[in-house]
């Protein structure tokens, strides 16, 4: 028996047929960044981050993959993650196959990756050598795939660089078959540079008619170009101008349209800094930086961002989760240090860092949430009197009630990224004067120091650059790192000598007030290892006077401890009076010399400043020159969980003028971020500042680090 279908039905199926292989595009109101984090073990993977803007992304997963590189890939890693929203509505993600601690940068194939909802994904890997034998079975590299649709032929077209022996590097395009799980074509050139120079990392974007190609220039340029062309596959024209706004080497370049604007966003990876740059364009042609409106609490490597809608991001943010610190996106600078707004779910409250110029009484946080979160009251409210109640609606909306609190505290002491202080007393300018490493720098890739002066230890003022060694050192120009300085009276005139860490080696410079200038010496004061010290690096000078001879001593060394006492002009020394004075296995780095009460004290930090136990041990001795007595609990500061902080280390000491009062500045990961960071964490640091005291015996009274910070002095 035949069924005969109902006209109307049959109509009604293939309407809907139709509408399911043409889904409509959802409403973008937010934005997915894929990305990979470097080329270390395990950071050879898929992470994603959401934005509300396109500007301000944070990472979701606490920035740690969302698929495991080693359950998709051959090699054990993937990089260069690529998403597109197919014209079906499905999502449709290519990766490169590679593993760099293993492989170098040789690979030879691909992964091809299909999703419902940017959370469960299939995947395929496509090895080239393997698929198409005859025409790339010598093919060394295999780079960076990205999916287009073409509408001519209404397939999805994978574009990828190929290497092959004795060759240059060419981007191919070879189009999927129906299920995206391999390629159905041979791949075929797709752009010819007219010099027939290498091109990796395209990325096509269609434009008012025409498809505009982004690659960059590899080995001859290490730049950003493009060519433009009416047809997808083919004959596109090459502009000869580069498009990145920096001279650094970069790659990776990814365009995406910023929603319900005719703005574009063209961001890539400065790989050789670490960092990422964003600029923006109306035309495609002119780009201008923008990197002062971008935030992320990651450092990505080359990757791509989708605009998505808001129920795909409140999805992710469900099935991934977002760090608690990041619920709060930005609040009212005007009265409030955003940078260390900390939220504690398990207590129930939020704490709001203040600026010393805010009214208690009239505190507008202005709360920017995260995508998906919201928060009442809005408007200011009196804090005079103690915490205020604000409701907080979660993603699913579910709602807690939270106590705001708002105070003004005085750790971080500095406000921004700062590490390694050094502090001294001028008497010159009855001010402190506090040099830290500029921090915030990806690898620790710092090249300026700056100086800051107070009166009270609590009220600090911005001295400025005091040293570029990009402009003012000719040895070296990378790594600014852990200065020391001391001011000297000599022959009636104040001098100031900075020794400074730069390129692994010690500097010195000298200058005729505490807040620079510095002119430095012309060369390294520091270039060697001591005799019998094979590892370990050259850097975190200390510099110390003995206040019973007046003779001076400069301390150095990363994974040793070497001493010697300074010639008289202040910039030399005699290497034969060098000696090592490791005190044990905890030594890492960052001497600190003190002198008090017939002891001479030595300080150091244990372990990697980029780990949370990162802290600070001491020693005595009866000389400048050791023997060094460790006393049997020697911790002098180590961090504290319960108040979010952790990283405590690479410390100075210093003693307010006439009196045994004594205060230790240290530098934390920043709060309340940086636990969260990972190795990130150990270039984004604050100083800060507590009572440093000692037992009737002179032993240090291992030091509680504190949000709250001194009062100040008087």
């Amino acid at each position: 028996m035949k069924y005969l279908l109902n006209p109307l039905y049959a109509l009604a199926f293939a309407t809907a047929l139709i509408t399911a292989c043409n889904a409509p595009a959802p409403k973008t109101e937010a934005y997915l960044f894929a990305y990979f984090t470097g080329n270390g073990p395990g950071e050879e993977a898929v992470h994603y981050a959401i934005s509300q803007d396109g500007f301000d992304f944070r990472a979701l997963n606490n920035n740690k993959p969302v698929i495991a590189a080693d359950s998709i890939s051959v090699r054990g890693g993937v990089r260069d993650p690529h998403i597109l929203r197919g014209e079906d509505g499905d999502f449709y993600m290519v990766l490169t196959d590679l593993y760099v601690p293993e492989d170098g940068w040789t690979n030879t194939g691909m992964i091809m990756l299909k999703s419902k909802d940017l959370i469960h994904w299939t995947h395929h890997t496509v090895q080239i050598p393997e698929v198409f034998p005859d025409e790339f079975g010598d093919v060394k590299r295999v780079w960076a795939p990205q999916t287009i649709y073409d509408p001519e032929t209404k397939k999805y077209m994978v574009y990828f660089s190929m290497l092959q022996e004795g060759g240059a590097d060419i981007i191919y395009y070879a189009y999927a078959n129906e299920d995206f799980t391999a390629l159905e074509t041979t791949p075929k050139q797709l752009f010819f540079h007219p010099e027939g120079k290498s091109c990796i990392d395209g990325d096509i974007i269609f434009h008012n008619g025409k498809y505009h190609l982004f690659f960059k220039t590899e080995g001859h340029g290490n730049g950003i170009k493009k060519a433009v062309s009416d047809q997808l596959t083919g004959d596109y024209k090459m502009e000869d101008k580069y498009l990145q706004q920096t001279d650094e080497a970069v790659e990776g370049s990814g365009i995406f349209k910023l929603n319900d604007t005719d703005k574009y966003i063209l961001m890539y990876d400065v790989y050789m800094k670490g960092a990422y740059q964003f600029t923006e364009s109306t035309d495609l042609e002119n780009f201008s930086i923008i990197d002062d409106r971008v935030n992320m609490n990651f450092h990505p490597r080359h990757g791509t961002v989708l605009p998505i809608s808001m129920e795909e991001a409140k999805s992710l943010i469900e099935a991934y989760g977002i760090d608690d610190q990041n619920w709060i996106m930005n609040t009212n600078s005007d009265q409030i240090y955003g940078n260390n707004v900390m939220l504690d779910q398990q207590l129930g409250t939020i704490y709001l860092p203040l600026k010393n110029s805010a009214d208690l009484s009239q505190i507008n946080p202005q709360f920017e949430m995260f995508t998906g979160f919201e928060i009442s009251p809005s408007g200011p409210q009196d804090f005079s009197k103690g915490p205020v109640d604000y409701t907080l609606t979660m993603p699913d909306e579910t709602e807690k009630v939270f106590q705001v609190i708002a105070r003004a505290d005085h750790n971080p002491a500095l406000k921004g990224y700062y590490a390694d202080p050094e502090i001294i007393y001028s008497e010159k300018t009855g001010k402190f004067h506090l040099y830290p490493t500029s921090d915030g720098f990806t690898g620790w890739s710092g090249t300026y120091f700056k100086s800051f002066s107070s009166k009270d230890l609590t009220n600090w003022q911005d001295d400025g650059v005091i040293l570029d060694l990009t402009k003012d050192v000719s040895w070296t120009s990378r790594n600014a790192w852990a200065p020391c300085a001391i001011e000297k009276k000599i022959n009636g005139e104040y001098k100031y000598f900075y020794y400074f860490t730069a390129g692994q080696k010690v500097g010195v410079a000298v200058a005729d007030d505490p807040s620079g200038p510095f002119v430095d010496s012309g060369k390294p004061l520091v270039d060697f290892r001591p005799d019998g010290i094979r590892g370990g690096q050259e850097i975190d000078p200390d510099v110390f006077t003995d206040p019973r001879t007046g003779q001076d001593y400069l301390y150095w060394g990363n994974g040793y401890l070497a001493a010697v006492p300074l010639n008289d002009d202040m910039v030399s020394f005699d290497k034969s009076k060098l000696k090592v004075l490791t005190p044990d296995h905890t030594f890492r780095e960052g001497t600190e010399v003190f002198f008090r009460n017939g002891k001479y004290y030595f300080l150091w930090s244990e372990n990697d400043t980029r780990d949370e136990d990162y802290r600070v041990r001491y020693a005595f001795a009866d000389s400048p020159m050791g023997p060094l007595t460790i006393p049997e609990n020697n911790m002098v500061i180590a961090k504290a969980p319960e108040k979010g902080i952790y990283g405590t280390g690479h410390n100075s000491v210093i003693q307010v003028p006439g009196k045994d009062e004594w205060y230790i500045v240290y530098h934390r990961f920043t709060r309340p971020h940086g636990i969260s960071m990972g190795r990130a964490a150990g270039y984004h640091r604050e100083v800060c500042i507590d009572k440093l005291t000692f037992d009737a015996e002179g032993n240090i009274i291992p030091v509680e680090p504190s949000v709250e910070g001194i009062k100040g002095i008087e």
